[in-house]
């Protein structure tokens, strides 16, 4: 299944697109400031992020809330300029993915395709199990 598209504004405004990211893995991680989970695994993400460099991409996309809720809150946990962060003001995309957890991370090959969705929190050690599992990147 393709993942759905998007078009989406990160903190500055800028519009962003999955198309931006063509023949780029991508993990697409739906996150709020409300919810507990999504604290240490948005820190495992970036710190993940860094280490695995632009063999992948991890995109934050933020449920509905306010550039200064989202923004404050990943200020405070230090990942703001560690991942792309958008923010979703209607919640398409969580809604697209057919959300119904927090948080939800979807896994898209360099294709588009969807290849794993995971409900729930991870933590480090199965993000990097699953990356190396689905796009053999370690």
């Amino acid at each position: 299944e393709l993942v759905p598209d998007f078009a989406l504004p990160d903190y500055s405004g800028a519009i962003v697109r999955l198309s931006d990211f063509k023949g780029t893995p991508l993990l697409i991680n739906s996150w709020a400031a409300w919810c507990p989970f999504c604290r240490e695994e948005l820190r495992d993400f970036a710190a993940i992020q860094k280490e695995l460099g632009n063999r992948i991409v991890i995109v934050a996309v933020n449920r509905g809330e306010s550039l200064e809720v989202a923004r404050r809150y990943t200020d405070e946990l230090g990942v703001t300029g560690e991942l792309i962060m958008l923010l979703d003001p209607d919640d398409s995309f969580y809604r697209s993915i057919g959300g119904f957890s927090m948080p939800e991370t979807v896994f898209v090959d360099a294709d588009g395709f969807i290849r794993a969705h995971k409900r729930w929190p991870m933590m480090k050690e199965e993000i990097k199990r699953r990356i190396e599992d689905i796009f053999g990147i370690r």
